[in-house]
């Protein structure tokens, strides 16, 4: 669920960015770097700190910005985000930026669930198989889940398919009670 505040944001991206191309590289940088802020928790602890300064949570942001190669927009919305105390909600500005870039480029979102970790040969294949289905571009998004045994869950909007090992052994449960 994208909360309220942060489509003004993706909406102020979008519009500077002038491209959901553009915007895409942005959301990937800002993707990057909210990743890198909660791998780590001291990082962590730096920016949900009040007590320390804005400029001393910039010098540290220009840093890590510089080793992930991170391009001036994204430089800008991160001091931004900061300026406004709203770095701890990065990554609700990046998914309200990707549900823009998605529609405005007609792409569906996929959130796919497999049991084990899936190549990129395999994500491309997966992808390639849902566009098919939907006649549209799929953004993939994939999580291990080890529980389901063998195979993946896709939800594609409100729609589920479920090719899971899990899934089959509960479906021939239940066709015998």
């Amino acid at each position: 669920m994208i909360r309220r505040f942060a489509r003004p944001y993706a909406r102020a991206i979008m519009d500077v960015a002038k491209t959901p191309t553009a915007a895409g590289g942005v959301r990937d940088e800002l993707r990057a770097f909210e990743s890198a802020r909660a791998a780590s928790r001291d990082l962590a602890e730096v920016y949900a700190n009040p007590g320390i300064d804005v400029d001393t949570k910039l010098k540290i942001t220009r840093s890590i910005t510089r080793r992930l190669g991170a391009g001036e927009l994204s430089s800008r919305v991160l001091e931004v985000l900061i300026r406004n105390r709203r770095i701890n909600d990065l990554g609700s500005i990046v998914e309200a930026l990707a549900e823009m870039i998605r529609q405005a480029t007609g792409t569906l979102a996929a959130e796919v669930r497999a049991a084990h970790h899936l190549t990129p040969d395999e994500q491309a294949a997966l992808a390639r198989t849902l566009e098919q289905k939907f006649g549209r571009k799929i953004e993939v998004s994939v999580t291990t889940d080890p529980t389901l045994l063998g195979g993946f869950i896709a939800k594609v909007g409100s729609e589920v398919y479920d090719a899971s090992v899990s899934g089959k052994i509960n479906r021939f449960r239940e066709s015998l009670t």
